[in-house]
């Protein structure tokens, strides 16, 4: 008999009030004993997204207080922490990306913690992992992540153009690697070109990270050889002529698992996840444009498996919807890739007992 992983789940709702939150919020770490793993650690990184310019997607700093203070209730140094990003904006360095955390709420006052943002061009703050798996040999991580005594990931499940959809594996494989790390990721994705919608306004190449786009006959043209697939491009067009050549699609997930699994092979028992099924938006946390609900608020979800959480995340929200809504949003993407071979090379179970609240 298949060993069933528990996911713990407690309706809610972004027009609930911050004391009902904290309420749900308390009661949801208590039933599942989800920081039970900071009991005699004296530090604990919780995984965030802080959110790109002009998004509102991104988990409440308030709603990251509760769990903190739980935390350190408990004992444990709380720190909040992300990584810098591929593309241009206001997380491509610490300084910036600091700042824009805080303007978003994440605040020591409003999170019961300090942040960090490590520097990855720094030497000292990254780490090599050996796993050899089939698509990555050898994954680059920001150094914090490793050493921590303990890692929370604390997610927003929404969509993604590349992933379908994204939660605690993304948060932690994709969220957790180096730059170099993220690019051994995307580097398979190149977008391509609809001529008869580019209009020519450049944007494209204003945003791309890697000089990789240029203007031709007031067309946009794509160097693949120079291209690392990190998809701003397909933010900043404001007519859906870039899109992704998902026939690479799959690989991003398979590299994005073997990545999680790189960060987390070492900290058993010292890991634990919380999905925020609020504000499911159409695209990632980085995605600063226009970005569509596609499913009501259903509520958050806690567990030590983060297979099965993003199974449980992505079964509440589809039920919710009754059909895929993931699949239609990304139709050429099945993000449940992600789920299936994270569960081969071991992360955990897509078979799971949801306990509601």
């Amino acid at each position: 008999m298949t060993h069933k992983s528990r996911v713990y789940f407690i309706p809610a709702s972004e027009t609930d009030k911050l004391a009902l939150i904290s309420q749900k919020l308390n009661r949801l770490l208590m039933e599942s004993g989800i920081l039970s793993c900071l009991r005699g650690k004296l530090e604990v990184i919780f995984k965030l997204h802080f959110g790109e310019e002009g998004n509102t997607g991104f988990v409440r700093p308030q709603y990251v207080g509760v769990i903190a203070a739980a935390a350190v209730n408990l004992g444990a140094k709380v720190f909040l922490a992300d990584t810098n990003t591929l593309y241009r904006g206001k997380r491509l360095n610490c300084r910036d990306h600091l700042k824009l955390a805080a303007k978003h709420g994440f605040t020591k006052k409003n999170t019961h913690a300090q942040l960090i943002i490590p520097d990855d061009r720094q030497e000292a703050e990254t780490v090599r992992v050996k796993i050899g798996r089939k698509f990555i040999q050898e994954a680059k991580i920001a150094r914090i992540f490793i050493e921590a005594p303990a890692l929370i990931a604390v997610s927003h499940f929404k969509g993604h153009i590349l992933t379908g959809f994204g939660g605690a594996l993304k948060n932690i494989g994709m969220g957790c690697a180096t730059r170099a790390g993220k690019l051994a990721q995307h580097c398979n994705s190149a977008p391509v070109v609809h001529l008869e919608k580019c209009v020519g306004c450049k944007k494209c190449i204003a945003v791309c990270p890697a000089d990789a786009i240029s203007l031709e006959h007031k067309k946009a043209v794509v160097d693949t050889s120079r291209c690392i697939g990190c998809a701003t491009c397909l933010a900043a067009c404001p007519t859906m002529a870039m899109f992704i050549d998902f026939n690479a699609g799959s690989a991003v997930q398979f590299k994005m698992a073997e990545y999680c699994l790189a960060v987390l092979q070492n900290k058993p028992g010292g890991y634990g996840f919380i999905n925020f099924a609020t504000r499911i938006n159409q695209e990632c946390d980085c995605w600063g444009a226009h970005n569509p609900r596609i499913a009501p608020d259903l509520g958050i979800l806690a567990s030590f498996d983060p297979v099965s959480i993003d199974q449980a995340s992505l079964d509440l929200i589809n039920q919710s919807c009754g059909k895929d809504i993931f699949k239609q949003t990304h139709p050429q993407q099945d993000g449940c890739e992600q789920l299936r071979y994270a569960e081969e090379i071991g992360l955990g179970t897509r078979d799971y007992e949801l306990i509601k609240l």
